[in-house]
């Protein structure tokens, strides 16, 4: 476990994982998001970046030259920016990594090898060390080395061929759901890890596979398939081989999911609507007979020709009362209204030194007892870079300023001024 003295940057960290330390060496969604996701509770993760930085601070929105992406996913870390492809940057890696307990990597299989950075060399030195590998297709097997990102693993997984109508080509979602999906199994591998060293002393590598994670959604689908040969097709908005279960119209121009899974909630369904005749068709009797295909298809249709006479906000208060659950389909902007978002802090707002604060989606999951925090948000490219060499390391500030002069240590982004501008 860490025991060098927290850093000023790394205060306010609270959470079951504060004696635990981290070391980044990731770049876009699954590996940046395990890491946060361990920083969320409390664990000092230090983000080793190149010095032009991880590519998730290009992608999505931006205020001026502030990545709010990377304010959110790189958030209650501390960054350095730092060349691997030099040796003196290599040896300050080596260095950090030493004194961690977990050291998370999303690279293609073979390039920490390359960079003398394979778990077998850590090891030797540090042998509690988890090493936590993100990559597409594992770190064995004849696709090990291809690259891979969540959309193609998806693919590979089938998860694609199920996303979508039935009578369109597959679709996409339109979120990193692969990644995030397997930033939370290589959180959970990490803290297994972790417990087992506890009883033997030794770490060992967590490999998280995208495409595996993406597997792990068609666990009905699997034994199906082996027993019965059932390929199924794209559902669209239904839930395969259950109904109700669907997105339906409302007058207003809205739409209202509804899930009658059950029994009990189907009749209570049908009472609301007042068509009592449902309950004794042999198409809908049973759960099993609404989930045909064609059966469910013709149940959409009456209950979209129900819904359709009602506005939205008036359907959800009908359906709430007669305890069907149901939910209007949100956007964005719905949820910044919504109570129970603010209500359970999902909804948080986080200091910026630029913006004055960014909200961003708020801690998960919840511990009564230890629960995490955010207290940072996502740094400026090398922000760190003086503190944790100094700190952490005990370099000497000539030291730091030779390594910035040759470009081996990103340079420190000046200081920026403080205040909300609104």
């Amino acid at each position: 476990m860490s025991t060098t003295a927290p850093s000023p940057a790394a205060a306010g960290r609270q959470g079951p994982l504060t004696d635990i330390r981290v070391i980044e060496i990731c770049s876009t969604i699954a590996g940046p998001a395990c890491a946060r996701l361990l920083a969320d509770f409390g664990a000092d993760v230090i983000k080793i970046e190149p010095p032009e930085g991880d590519p998730v601070r290009q992608m999505g929105s931006h205020l001026g030259d502030v990545s709010l992406y990377a304010a959110s996913i790189l958030r209650n870390k501390r960054s350095v920016a730092l060349d691997l492809k030099s040796e003196e940057g290599r040896a300050i890696a080596h260095e950090l990594i030493a004194r961690a307990d977990i050291l998370v990597e999303n690279n293609r299989p073979g390039v920490m090898e390359r960079l003398g950075l394979g778990y077998e060399t850590l090891s030797r030195r540090n042998p509690g060390l988890v090493m936590v590998r993100i990559s597409g297709y594992g770190q064995t097997g004849p696709y090990a080395e291809r690259p891979g990102y969540g959309a193609i693993c998806e693919a590979l997984g089938g998860v694609r061929h199920m996303t979508g109508d039935p009578d369109r080509p597959p679709a996409r979602v339109a979120l990193a759901t692969t990644d995030y999906l397997s930033s939370v199994y290589a959180a959970f591998g990490a803290m297994a890890a972790i417990h087992e060293r506890q009883r033997t002393g030794q770490g060992q590598v967590v490999d998280v596979a995208l495409y595996e994670a993406a597997f792990t959604q068609m666990e009905p689908l699997v034994p199906a398939y082996e027993k019965l040969g059932v390929v199924p097709m794209r559902e669209g908005p239904n839930l395969p081989s259950m109904a109700p279960n669907s997105s339906y119209p409302t007058r207003d121009g809205g739409w209202v999911l509804i899930a009658a899974n059950s029994q009990p909630t189907w009749r209570r369904l049908v009472a609301l609507m007042a068509q009592p005749g449902l309950l004794t068709d042999p198409r809908y009797e049973t759960i099993q007979a609404r989930g045909r295909p064609e059966n469910m298809r013709a149940l959409d249709a009456l209950i979209a020709d129900w819904s359709r006479q009602f506005d939205a906000a008036q359907l959800v208060e009908m359906l709430r009362a007669a305890e069907v659950p149901s939910g209007l389909v949100y956007t964005i902007a719905d949820i910044y209204r919504d109570p129970h978002f603010q209500a359970r802090q999902m909804l948080a707002e986080v200091p910026h030194p630029q913006l004055g604060h960014t909200t961003q989606a708020g801690v998960v999951p919840r511990l009564s007892g230890s629960p995490g925090a955010i207290h940072r948000s996502g740094p400026d490219l090398g922000a760190d870079s003086l503190d944790v060499l100094g700190r952490d390391l005990g370099m000497d500030p000539a030291r730091i300023a030779d390594l910035q002069a040759r470009g081996v240590l990103g340079r420190t982004p000046p200081t920026p001024p403080t205040g909300d501008p609104s």
